[in-house]
């Protein structure tokens, strides 16, 4: 099969869209298929076989991040040239308006993946008035599409609730094998260098932004030390625009000697600082997926998290960590009772989870839906009925 993936951001820049369409291709190129990736322009990026690059209107803003140009028609000529058996689309602007004018105009089924609550981040461009109004473009979007993916069961369940009526199927972000191979003497080294003779060590992996809710973390992690005084530190792994934010309140909470502002870290290299800690804690109440949950549980490590849309898809209370409320004093509670008992059935039931997300496998149910949306697409189907008797399969569902 010949797959068009298109996306509106990719490698260099680092974030979860870029890592779930990279480990989705690599998954079905490993499986004999073949996908190309169309994706912008950035500064210092990699020359890639199957990666055609269409320019970007503007390069190097917020963390490398590049404004892509979805109307340059070297986009419709090399499609053309490639003759796809299936386009697989990731936004539904920008490069998804133009996903849609090739499946039209070349009569080629068009899948969406519903990777990122929009309206939560429109405060990065001062257009919170529209908040009401995204939910019904990203729908009419949808419904355009001859399916529809959705990376958890919780998210797929958002989008039927909002009146999305495209069939739907659960297709989340896979792991590479190589996340389940963590460098023990590397992991050792970063936790004797980031402990400083402390008793514990915490990880998180989130971009600095408002919507990851880190001043909560910062808060019940305040909390803590009240209580236990500093037998802790917390390596905070991710950049983004509210790192100076976030600095001055650990110093106004007195814990920003407890707190190691690692940065940017390389995805391959994040499985060794989730494998150095003791827990993986994490307080984002807007993820879809929780890539980053999955990362931790393949090197071992026990989550404690907050209930919300995509953790609660992964996290299972007493086999691979605990949730708990928004509630600094309930999270710090838990976490004094998850640091005082044997966590080794935790540590196990964390990588049986991850083991239900390598990517092949992935890959593999990938290719059973765009069997069937190319099937309906002939038909001329919306794919509601049989889509969403797919969407309610248990195989992804880490209870299951």
């Amino acid at each position: 099969m010949k797959i068009a993936m298109m996306t509106n951001n990719y490698k260099p820049f680092i974030a979860g869209v870029p890592i779930s369409v990279e480990r989705l291709s690599d998954g079905l190129r490993a499986n004999g298929h073949e996908v190309v990736v169309f994706a912008p322009d950035y500064e210092g990026q990699e020359e890639e076989k199957y990666i055609v690059r269409y320019r970007a209107l503007i390069k190097g803003i917020v963390n490398g991040f590049s404004v892509p140009n979805s109307f340059d028609p070297h986009i419709e000529r090399r499609f053309r040239e490639g003759h796809f058996d299936v386009i697989h689309v990731h936004h539904p602007m920008l490069i998804g308006r133009t996903a849609l004018y090739l499946s039209k105009k070349y009569r080629v089924p068009l899948c969406f993946t519903y990777h990122t609550r929009y309206e939560q981040y429109l405060h990065y461009i001062g257009a919170e008035f529209i908040q009401n109004a995204v939910p019904n473009y990203v729908n009419r979007y949808a419904d355009k599409c001859d399916l529809v993916f959705a990376p958890t069961q919780s998210m797929q369940e958002y989008l039927e609730k909002n009146g999305v009526r495209t069939g739907t199927a659960v297709l989340p972000t896979g792991l590479d094998k190589a996340g389940f191979a963590a460098d023990e003497e590397e992991a050792a080294y970063l936790r004797e260098l980031l402990l400083g003779g402390r008793d514990y060590l915490f990880c998180t992996v989130a971009r600095l932004a408002k919507e990851k809710n880190l001043g909560f973390l910062f808060r019940a992690l305040a909390e803590r030390k009240k209580r236990h005084g500093a037998d802790f530190r917390l390596a905070l792994v991710g950049d983004g625009p509210y790192r100076g934010q976030l600095c001055r309140l650990a110093e106004e909470l007195g814990i920003r000697e407890d707190i190691a502002f690692v940065g940017a870290v390389p995805n391959e290299k994040v499985k060794n600082y989730c494998k150095a800690a003791d827990l993986f804690l994490f307080s984002s109440l807007s993820e879809t997926q929780g890539i980053v949950l999955l990362e931790a549980m393949a090197a071992a490590t026990p989550v404690l998290a907050v209930k919300a849309s995509g953790v609660r898809d992964v996290v299972v209370n007493g086999k691979n960590g605990y949730m708990t409320s928004v509630s600094e004093i309930e999270f710090e509670n838990r976490l004094d009772g998850l640091l005082m008992q044997d966590r080794t059935y935790l540590e196990q039931g964390a990588l049986e989870t991850a083991q239900k997300y390598e990517m092949q496998e992935i890959a593999k149910q990938a290719v059973v839906y765009y069997n069937i949306a190319i099937r309906n697409h002939d038909r001329n189907s919306n794919f509601e009925r049989e889509g969403k008797q797919l969407g309610s399969i248990s195989y992804f569902n880490c209870r299951g």
